[in-house]
């Protein structure tokens, strides 16, 4: 079985370079033991998320480990935040030996923040009005998104938010992410529990952040923050 486990591995890594020579920078193909106690990193190309060979698996691999043990079901194409805001899209394969139980993780993360810092600029250019006119107008800002639940508000306020800035959160500098909570707090976002919390996340910055940020705002339009605060 020893002899099986290393072939296993050895082919991994092989396709592993494979995948970061194909894809470049933006690719990281991340190779976790599931057989050890603490299922850790042995081995890990490109630098998206810049671990360490030994760190712990994730805490989204544990989880579905734990729930389905060698019946877990490989994940695709789901999106992961780094903690500086950068924007992954991820993919987890669940590796078996021949008795059909799970020795590795074969994860893959691509950062797709320039992809959608490219498709903002070019929507700001498509979107140019006929009669010569920059931007969105305010009064036609897209399709309505349809929600469903509370977190599906808070996705659309905050993506109708960075249409209007043009680029992606990673991308953006302090006055632009100031902004973008400006733009929240006028639609009204901060009333939903939780959107502090939320925004923080993906803006790559803390919560204490965000209540700067609004103290800020609400100082220059005379308001407060208590209410924000009991709510988050």
């Amino acid at each position: 079985m020893k002899a099986e486990k290393a072939q296993i591995f050895n082919n991994l890594k092989q396709l592993a370079d494979l995948m970061t020579h194909m894809f470049g920078d933006n690719c990281e193909v991340a190779i976790h033991d599931l057989t050890t106690e603490k299922m850790q990193l042995v081995h890990i190309t490109g630098k998206v998320t810049k671990r360490k060979i030994g760190a712990p698996v994730t805490d989204v691999v544990t989880k579905y480990l734990l729930l389905d043990g060698n019946a877990v079901e490989d994940r695709h194409c789901f999106m992961t935040l780094t903690d500086d805001g950068r924007e992954l899209k991820s993919s987890t394969s669940y590796i078996r030996n021949s008795k059909g139980d799970v020795v590795a993780a074969f994860c893959v993360n691509f950062n797709t923040t320039d992809h959608h810092n490219a498709i903002q600029m070019l929507k700001a250019f498509v979107n140019k009005t006929a009669n010569g006119g920059g931007g969105i107008d305010k009064m036609d800002a897209g399709p309505e998104k349809m929600s469903f639940s509370i977190d599906h508000t808070a996705d659309s306020f905050f993506e109708q938010s960075v249409t209007e800035i043009g680029k992606r959160p990673a991308s953006m500098n302090t006055d632009e992410k100031i902004r973008l909570v400006r733009i929240l707090e006028t639609k009204g976002a901060f009333q939903i529990k939780g959107m502090v919390g939320q925004v923080a996340l993906r803006l790559g910055v803390s919560n204490f952040t965000i209540y700067n940020y609004l103290k800020k705002i609400r100082a220059t339009n005379g308001t407060v923050i208590r209410d924000i605060i009991s709510k988050n």
